[in-house]
């Protein structure tokens, strides 16, 4: 590794090492915040285990607004150094992010020795050591990089005091010469990674087109991470997609055919998992994996029902599929995990979200019903048609049988005699067809 990419990841260590390392977390209690401190604090713990570290301390502190030197005030920020030094702590968790300025003065106050990284380095981390496909990790890396851009500076004062020994010459010249070469680097290689992710993302969208000019009705499973979407669809299509329970376990878009009841076929895609200040410069690196979402028919919101925080959770969701423009689209909320609920808590639920589907993954509970649910919105704006359709036209019959849904079918002597509901983007087909003595009804 060269000593530029030992650098652009001294913030953010893909924990694979032997020692797990240990970690203080730092929160700031804000009026008028939608998350609890406490509720917050608890999901940066489970972030920082998901990338392979311990936390060994918290402290927090309210405040107007966060100290724009050191974002705690300097006397929380001397205690944060004391915790992490008693601690021996090798890393200090911000839960919000950090100015490049504040983390310079915080490494300051801290010491060189301790890691000063903020939420946002963290799900990086995460999703570097999680991403799988070439575009994952293209994504992460263009994320990354633009992270990491406006630090440069701090990160490479060493460089400076290094190779200057100071007196006449050491205030100008070599130092400000380096950063802005590695600037160039950093620059070029964002270039470099966008310019990629451009031709892949040119890939998925045929891919795409392909799927919508197929005419399929299109379902994106969306929600908070670990609420359980990829458990959801192995559930419904045996896709055997990774499922584990860790944030972000998987975060490349998995689409999967599924056939409704009544034959027809239809696509269901499982998709990267949100979370409360999610880093925008996730949301638009991964822009071409959320574009699964903004495509579909249909989304089902995925929610943790035995979450205490779901309320929040789906506040955070809607906040990005807001973000993506994907609020037009018609939504289901899916509770999911009801198994883990007593039947208080299942009455409570039901009763405050009416219109929404309480599923299990694991057992199997109310997924027939979901199905319903979802064949009846995939059937909503069909057109209801009686064909005849001539024996020489067997290609048609075949989209009959698999993209739509057949109520009757005969054969007659001039051709097959089909009564089905047809989705837009197919009932065009079979208009030549129709018997004169029905007429259709939308």
């Amino acid at each position: 590794m060269s000593e530029f990419e030992s650098v652009i990841t001294r913030g953010m260590t893909t924990v694979a090492e032997q020692r797990r390392e240990r970690a203080v977390l730092v929160g700031v209690d804000r009026p008028g915040t939608t998350w609890p401190l406490a509720s917050s604090l608890a999901e940066l713990e489970r972030l920082v285990d998901t990338a392979g570290a311990d936390v060994v301390a918290t402290t927090s502190q309210r405040l107007e607004a966060p100290n724009p030197k050191t974002f705690v005030g300097t006397g929380k920020a001397e205690e944060v150094a004391a915790l992490a030094r008693a601690n021996a702590a090798d890393l200090v968790v911000f839960d919000d992010e950090l100015t490049p300025s504040q983390q310079a003065n915080l490494e300051k106050i801290v010491g060189k020795d301790v890691k000063i990284i903020d939420r946002t380095a963290l799900i990086l981390d995460i999703f570097a050591l999680h991403a799988t496909s070439k575009e994952g990790r293209l994504q992460v890396r263009l994320a990354q990089n633009e992270y990491l851009l406006p630090r440069l500076r701090g990160m490479w004062a060493h460089l400076a005091s290094n190779r200057m020994g100071g007196g006449v010459g050491s205030r100008f010249g070599e130092g400000e010469s380096q950063l802005e070469v590695d600037r160039r680097m950093v620059r070029k290689r964002i270039t470099s990674i966008k310019r990629e992710l451009k031709h892949l993302a040119a890939v998925r969208a045929l891919q795409r087109e392909s799927r919508y000019e197929s005419g399929m009705f299109k379902v994106a499973l969306a929600g908070y991470t670990n609420a359980g979407k990829s458990s959801l669809l192995n559930r419904l299509t045996n896709a055997e997609v990774l499922a584990y329970d860790k944030l972000f376990a998987t975060l490349d878009s998995t689409t999967r055919k599924f056939e409704l009841p009544e034959g027809r076929e239809i696509t269901l895609t499982d998709t990267v998992g949100f979370i409360q200040k999610l880093p925008t410069t996730l949301v638009e690196a991964f822009k071409s994996t959320l574009d699964e979402i903004t495509g579909a028919d249909l989304i089902l919101h995925i929610v943790d029902a035995s979450s205490d925080e779901y309320e929040e959770q789906i506040a955070a969701v809607d906040d990005i599929l807001g973000q993506i423009e994907a609020q037009k689209i018609k939504r289901v909320l899916v509770f999911n995990k009801c198994d883990l609920l007593d039947e208080e808590h299942r009455n409570a639920l039901r009763a405050r979200h009416t219109q929404a589907q309480f599923v299990s993954a694991a057992t199997g509970e109310g997924i027939p019903i979901l199905v319903e649910h979802i064949a009846r919105v995939a059937s909503a704006h069909d057109a209801h048609l009686d064909v005849l359709i001539p024996y020489d036209r067997g290609d048609l019959v075949s989209i009959a049988h698999e993209r739509c849904h057949i109520l009757s079918e005969s054969h007659e002597e001039a051709g097959t005699h089909i009564v089905m509901l047809a989705g837009a983007s197919y009932a065009g087909l079979f208009r030549p067809f129709l018997v004169e003595s029905e007429h259709e009804a939308e």
